[in-house]
């Protein structure tokens, strides 16, 4: 997924949040940081680091990869559903999207 905004990426990681029935302040504590900075990334308000991002995302169980520009249409490509399929191309573990 591309972020365009903080906003964005801030509410992915308050969505996957609520989904894994964490709280702010364990999702920072995993993360190691205190909950008012955490509370700043989930609203967006705020910009962070790239490893406290990276240290968020996994605490939420999720993985961020930084992809060169001139591949993000290839990436995009890829995880787009097909016509004839509504699963991506590639998912992380095929047999569980069935």
């Amino acid at each position: 997924m591309q972020f365009e905004s903080l906003e964005e990426m801030g509410a992915m990681f308050r969505k996957a949040r609520q989904s894994s029935g964490l709280t702010q302040e364990q999702v920072a504590r995993l993360a190691g940081i205190s909950r008012p900075r955490y509370r700043e990334v989930e609203a967006g308000s705020a910009a962070a680091r790239a490893t406290t991002l990276i240290n968020i995302a996994r605490a939420l169980g999720l993985e961020m990869m930084m992809v060169p520009q001139s591949l993000v249409p290839a990436v995009n490509a890829l995880l787009r559903p097909h016509d004839d399929d509504d699963l991506p191309a590639f998912v992380a573990q095929p047999d569980e999207a069935s």
